[in-house]
């Protein structure tokens, strides 16, 4: 099996709040809107919001999203400023990337995170 691209569909009880929190606090340019959602370029991945496909009110998300941004602490004074709670503050965590978490309107965990410039994830490996 060939993957040639993929998505992930946040599914909402009120999409228009989730689309509005993607778009305006977290700012993420618009890919593509159609009748049924909207679509979302995030760093090299996509994160579509279908509103044609509701989730019951009654129970929160599970999924999680990682963000990778350049500068965690500027994201945090960009998110607290709009108003959004900080779940957890940055801080290095023991795998040694910077992370944070907040929420969207839905409860879903976004963990924002910035490599450290002295990261592995961050060191060629290709060898010679």
């Amino acid at each position: 099996m060939e993957i040639v691209t993929s998505r992930t569909l946040l599914v909402s009880a009120d999409p228009d709040a989730l689309t509005a929190f993607y778009r305006r606090t977290l700012g993420l340019p618009v890919a593509r809107e159609y009748p049924g959602g909207t679509v979302f370029y995030a760093g090299n991945g996509i994160i579509e919001v279908p509103a044609h496909l509701r989730a019951d009110a009654a129970t929160a998300p599970a999924d999680v999203l990682w963000l990778q941004v350049r500068d965690v602490a500027a994201a945090r004074d960009e998110l607290a400023a709009a108003g959004v709670p900080i779940v957890a503050e940055p801080e290095t965590k023991p795998w040694g990337l910077i992370e944070m978490t907040v929420h969207d309107p839905d409860g879903r965990s976004l963990i924002l995170v910035q490599i450290p410039a002295d990261h592995p994830l961050r060191r060629d490996v290709r060898g010679d």
